[in-house]
């Protein structure tokens, strides 16, 4: 769990409004917290030149953390696309391996140091591995479904992307196939406005994602992206549904990208800075605790608690992966071919 034996586990009595406990709360806050950390201190290290490169999710907290609570940990699979941190962290992965994972050091469980940042994987905590061609996770969430299914083995997959993915054809086969054999898969899309600096209106004929599911007779549903409890309480139903031969659903999380597309991008070439005012103040994480603290679920002191918790460990994962070992040319070929 998220505290680490700090502190005293809160109470699994479901807040009817939320439909969520307080220990589940808790959690909530603190992986979209930990994600938004992280990904300031993976931002600070690429402008240090210590970092090559950095893709963030920022603004897109709720959006991820939401939906990934609604799976089944180490049962469920989720094949994400690379802004997911907040998604992988709820699945499991630590503040330490994000780091090993950005600097490219030899024990980054992602990929050894070989991947590009944010492109996550791993086995054991069924995270699926991913291409920087975009929309490919589509296919294999499909194909793992299907296998799934032809096992009996009740389980859920869901795979994630932006909007601007839509577009490609793998989407839409990965659709087409799912739909026509009712597989256990939510495509979740994050509607964070901006394919890298294409508008919504560029990018698709339909002023929703979702209503792209009626060409398939998939169930579709909207929700806000900026409410983590909202998207928590839109997806577990789907979920659920999936998981009970239900079939597939197509569920569009209408977000914003608070940063810029990536560390290489300026977006003050395309997005208006009046824009970008209004729906930082729409901060999802700052929104979430605004509204747990007034609702009385949590006092500040517990909150500025898990806040100061957050900072020290993405402190220590930061001073710790500088210190790991880069991979050795020899380790190119580790984990490649199997050992005879």
């Amino acid at each position: 769990m998220t505290t680490a034996g700090t502190r005293k586990k809160r109470s699994e009595r479901t807040i009817e409004e939320y439909l969520l406990s307080e220990q589940q709360l808790e959690d909530m806050y603190y992986h979209m917290l930990l994600a938004r950390r992280l990904n300031e201190r993976m931002l600070a290290l690429n402008r240090q030149g210590r970092a090559a490169f950095v893709i963030a999710g920022v603004g897109q907290e709720a959006a991820q953390v939401g939906a990934a609570m609604a799976l089944k940990r180490g049962t469920d699979y989720l094949a994400p696309y690379y802004r997911d941190l907040g998604m992988n962290l709820v699945f499991g992965m630590t503040a330490r391996e994000a780091m090993l994972n950005l600097l490219a050091k030899r024990d980054d469980p992602n990929s050894y140091g070989r991947q590009m940042p944010s492109h996550w994987s791993n086995a054991a905590r069924r995270i699926v591995t991913q291409s920087s061609v975009v929309a490919t996770q589509f296919l294999h969430a499909a194909g793992i479904a299907l296998g799934a299914r032809l096992r009996q083995d009740p389980i859920v997959v869901m795979t994630c992307c932006g909007e601007g993915s839509t577009s490609r054809g793998d989407f839409h086969e990965a659709l087409n196939f799912a739909a026509i054999h009712r597989l256990p898969v939510i495509f979740y899309v994050q509607n964070n406005g901006y394919a890298i600096s294409e508008r919504n209106e560029k990018e698709m004929p339909v002023p929703n994602v979702a209503d792209r599911a009626r060409a398939y007779n998939m169930n579709s549903a909207m929700v806000d992206g900026m409410d983590a409890v909202a998207v928590y309480q839109t997806v577990r139903p789907a979920v659920d549904q999936a998981r009970h031969g239900g079939g597939p659903f197509l569920i569009e999380a209408k977000c914003y990208r608070l940063w810029p597309h990536s560390s290489d991008d300026d977006d003050t070439r395309y997005r208006p800075k009046k824009e970008l005012e209004e729906w930082t103040r729409k901060d999802p994480i700052t929104s979430f605790r605004a509204r747990v603290e007034t609702d009385g679920i949590f006092p500040k002191a517990d909150l500025d608690e898990i806040e100061a918790r957050v900072e020290e460990e993405v402190r220590d994962a930061v001073q710790w992966a500088l210190m790991q070992p880069d991979p050795e040319p020899e380790d190119a070929l580790g984990f490649v071919y199997k050992e005879l």
